[in-house]
């Protein structure tokens, strides 16, 4: 899988996630710029992620991430 097609895949997660197609992820996406991320919704996100990709994230690459850009890194070499 390309790195494009999974940013198409995580976008369709975030559309999920936060009930809105209106949001577009780009790798430098950080929560700060969607109005409902906040710690919650953070952890939904990365289960919903896991769910869709099939692995699961290790706990210190969750609380490391700086950006989309970050769990798209982590997501390529995870699958």
């Amino acid at each position: 899988m390309s790195r494009e097609d999974i940013l198409k895949k995580v976008n369709e997660v975030f559309h999920e996630v936060f009930e809105d197609d209106s949001i577009v992820v780009t790798e430098e996406t950080v929560a700060d710029d969607i109005e409902d991320w906040d710690s919650l919704m953070h952890i939904t996100l990365v289960s919903e992620i896991e769910n869709a990709f099939g692995f699961k994230f290790k706990m210190k690459d969750v609380v490391g991430m700086q950006n989309v850009g970050e769990m798209l890194d982590i997501i390529e070499a995870s699958i």
